[in-house]
């Protein structure tokens, strides 16, 4: 059906025998959109039609407003990725979880809290090797590898095997070889990404990360760098360790749908 289909369109395909009543019902389910207290608009379906999961950005939103929205996605879908935390508001959550019976798992390492009533996806959609450049990338991978795990991907995550000591990475990639997708994580001149594409037969996705001083620091230089590579990579933004653990896990998905 048409990605874009209206809820007339999909009564119609189903009226005229197109689709089955499973499918109707799946696509209507992917229309889904609520709204939460006058402050949000929750796309109740964006599972359906993308398969991701759904994911609550903290920064910027008052305590208050993050908790109502994460409260009814919980009550709605079972499952909410919280992302970019502080901490009062994993005090917030987890006060929350407690009043209204869910679960609250957080990583500090990645800034993120799942707050859960049912148990995470099954590791059934392929795989994602992530490699770091360094230890101060270890933030942004660990949210990466949140991401993909949570769209249901295994995640092999292997940290501080850069540039610099570029002997670091030949066993690592060896630890990581049965990926269908690599996510490499690098800050300062954000060379690894190109390495390692020249390297694996398989998708890489380049991530700088906003470590480095002076002139183009905060990882404008590690972005401008992947960006020229001479090797093919995918690039994402700076710190967008969300985007590349999501691309990644829709590349590894359909390769791990493939070979079943």
């Amino acid at each position: 059906m048409n990605p874009h289909s209206t809820l007339s369109d999909i009564l119609k395909s189903f009226q005229s025998g197109e689709i089955s009543l499973r499918d109707a019902e799946m696509a209507i389910h992917g229309l889904e959109i609520e709204e939460i207290g006058g402050i949000a608009h929750y796309d109740a379906g964006r599972h359906i039609r993308c398969g991701m999961p759904e994911a609550v950005l903290s920064e910027g939103k008052a305590v208050g407003h993050l908790i109502d929205i994460v409260n009814r996605v919980v009550e709605k879908s079972g499952r909410c990725i919280i992302t970019r935390l502080t901490e009062e508001r994993y005090d917030a959550l987890r006060k929350a979880g407690a009043d209204n019976g869910y679960r609250v798992e957080e990583n500090r390492n990645a800034r993120i809290a799942i707050a859960s009533r049912v148990p995470a996806p099954e590791k059934n959609y392929g795989v994602v090797g992530i490699l770091t450049a360094g230890t101060s990338d270890i933030a942004v991978a660990e949210e990466a590898r949140v991401i993909a795990e949570e769209m249901g991907c295994t995640v092999h995550i292997i940290h501080d095997v850069g540039a610099a000591g570029i002997h670091r990475l030949f066993p690592a990639l060896g630890k990581v070889q049965d990926a269908d997708v690599y996510i490499v994580v690098a800050g300062r001149e954000g060379t690894l990404p190109t390495v390692v594409a020249g390297l694996v037969d398989k998708p890489v996705i380049g991530v700088p990360v906003s470590t480095g001083y002076g002139f183009m620091g905060g990882g404008e230089a590690a972005l401008a760098s992947m960006l020229q590579s001479c090797a093919v990579i995918a690039v994402v933004n700076i710190d967008a360790g969300f985007t590349a653990g999501a691309f990644a896990a829709q590349v590894a998905r359909g390769a791990g749908q493939r070979e079943k």
